[in-house]
């Protein structure tokens, strides 16, 4: 089963505020700059993050992002279940419907297939993914660093940039 952009995105997020400093908080353009990935798509995620009450988000100039207890604590399956939706695995009722949709039984497969992919999620935590509790004092999950950037960095000096150093600035 793979995961829509937007769960993939959500969980990022979520591991990554999980693992941070409990006390910061964290800007949605911030949090996309460091996941590498476009800034509406992080503030969308984050808004929906905190519907379901994982997220604390608060605007202006004292505001910022904070993982809640239940985020932390939330089971990864009942999180991707609250960003994916409800949508069957196959539309079989689409624009075309199939013709095969009254006898056929993958439709039933595919969800009970789903529903253990989900299950087998509900046994980690957010805090399990992040690492926040079964790493050493001061040391944090491997950080993310977008594809394209480690490409253009890795061409240009024929070694990675890791975070710690500066990015040079490339505009003339």
């Amino acid at each position: 089963m793979q995961l829509t952009k937007f769960t993939d995105i959500g969980l990022r997020v979520l591991m990554h505020l999980a693992a941070g400093d409990p006390a910061a908080s964290y800007t949605a353009r911030g949090l996309a700059e460091e996941l590498g990935v476009p800034y509406a798509h992080v503030a969308k995620v984050v808004s929906r993050l905190s519907e379901i009450g994982v997220v604390h988000a608060r605007r202006g100039r004292s505001g910022g992002l904070r993982i809640t207890d239940l985020g932390r604590n939330a089971g990864v399956g009942w999180v991707t279940r609250a960003l994916e939706g409800d949508d069957p695995v196959i539309d079989c009722d689409g624009p075309t419907p199939c013709t095969l949709r009254r006898g056929c039984r993958l439709r039933g497969a595919l969800a009970t297939a789903r529903e253990a992919f989900y299950a087998s999620l509900d046994t980690l935590t957010v805090a399990d993914l992040s690492g926040a509790d079964g790493l050493p004092d001061g040391v944090l999950p491997l950080p993310l660093i977008p594809r394209a950037e480690q490409a253009r960095d890795g061409a240009a000096t024929g070694r990675r940039r890791t975070p710690s150093q500066p990015q040079q600035n490339r505009s003339r």
